[in-house]
């Protein structure tokens, strides 16, 4: 399947965005292992919610497939590990090549019983729930944050707790400061004891209402959006000025490309305002998500950048910097990687290329690419259908705003 892109002249609209993902995903382990009588409000509808959703209904000895979804296959690997029950997790033929051996061997240090079922390092994985004994890991702090997040939940059902030592580096940790706010909003006790310790007690959850706030990564595309567009005004409910969200730091870093937030009750408004800067430098050791949205953006907008902090694109749904080259290298710019984690434009142009934008089975592919219409004059783009992963109505939410999608 295939989509052709063009956008309206001008950009005024009011989109509600998807709930977090990130949010809705953490609340739904800790409630379950918290036993919660109550609902949780505003989950997201993303294919990885609805997938954790049905695996945590599964029963002993069922087979989870979580799909493409890496954070249900990362959480549900703790979460099964202290579960009642036997039972296999596997995925897509992408999920069995992303490796889980770092969680898996920190989950055994612990006292976990999982075997590999196929290949050693990745799923699918037999996991027989039982009681871990041990309290203290240590891990590097460089492996994907998710891995601490899942080990950090599971922290309160351990007899003595649970304290994590991390060492060198430490990537992605407003993610892991988001798992503590959760764990601490539903009655657990964790927290940094030192700027690489965790500390985790074994107190358990409680059951509270829980409302989940819209997802500030999904807002990344219509901040680029008002940045490539002549004139916008986007008001995007739900979204809290403070976040727990780490991807709430898009709208610091839009500011700089000509785009100001207006913070109301529990919502946002965007407008083009000011002039862009002329070079863009940053880090984003801390968003790695808001990636492929900041590459697309500053290339069309003509603005050379420099971005660091991009090692943990390569082992997320595809390998998301060779995926930024090859695709904007057919809209006509020439990216430069270094470092494994450095990606940067200094301005070098070839001719554009007519084929359309492959989205590797990644949704952000897929959003990143899409407001390019609005400098192209359009733009097609192969299986639109992978946003169902995180932002189901990504499309109608540009058709809303005024662009115009023909399946081709």
């Amino acid at each position: 399947m295939k989509i052709r892109i063009t956008p309206p002249e001008r950009i005024s609209a009011t989109i509600q965005l998807p709930s977090s993902k990130s949010i809705s995903n953490r609340a739904l382990i800790i409630s379950a292992l918290g036993n919660g009588e109550h609902q949780l409000e505003n989950l997201s509808d993303c294919d990885d919610t609805q997938v954790m959703i049905r695996a945590l209904h599964a029963q002993p000895g069922e087979t989870i497939d979580i799909l493409a979804a890496g954070t249900a296959m990362r959480f549900l690997t703790a979460y099964l590990s202290v579960t009642q029950g036997d039972r296999i997790i596997t995925g897509t033929q992408r999920m069995q090549q992303r490796p889980i051996q770092v969680l898996v061997n920190a989950l055994r240090e612990l006292g976990a019983h999982i075997d590999y079922v196929a290949n050693e390092g990745f799923p699918p994985l037999r996991i027989q729930g039982t009681t871990l004994t041990k309290s203290h890991i240590t891990l590097p702090g460089n492996v994907s944050s998710q891995y601490i997040s899942a080990l950090l939940m599971i922290g309160p059902s351990l007899k003595n707790g649970l304290k994590i030592t991390l060492t060198g580096e430490i990537i992605s940790r407003p993610y892991i400061n988001l798992t503590l706010q959760l764990m601490k909003d539903f009655g657990g006790k964790a927290t940094w004891m030192n700027d690489r310790e965790l500390l985790v007690g074994p107190q358990p959850y409680a059951s509270i209402p829980f409302y989940v706030e819209s997802d500030w990564s999904a807002s990344s595309y219509w901040y680029q959006i008002a940045a490539l567009s002549n004139e916008a005004c986007i008001t995007l409910p739900g979204l809290f000025e403070k976040s727990y969200q780490g991807d709430s730091q898009v709208a610091h870093i839009f500011r700089s490309l000509g785009v100001e937030t207006i913070y109301g009750d529990k919502t946002i408004t965007l407008h083009k305002n000011g002039k862009p800067t002329e070079r863009l430098e940053y880090d984003f050791i801390n968003q790695p998500d808001l990636a492929q949205t900041f590459v697309v953006t500053c290339a069309l907008l003509g603005i050379p950048f420099c971005f660091s902090g991009l090692q943990s694109l390569k082992i997320k749904e595809t390998d998301r910097m060779t995926a930024l080259i090859c695709e904007m290298k057919k809209l006509g710019y020439i990216l430069q990687e270094s470092e494994g984690s450095i990606l940067s434009w200094e301005g070098e142009r070839c001719e554009r290329s007519q084929e359309a934008i492959d989205t590797y089975e990644d949704h952000r592919m897929a959003m990143a690419f899409a407001p390019a219409c609005l400098v192209l004059p359009d733009i097609c783009i192969n299986n639109p259908q992978v946003v169902t992963k995180s932002y189901p109505r990504y499309w109608e939410d540009l058709q809303k705003a005024g662009f115009i999608i023909k399946e081709e």
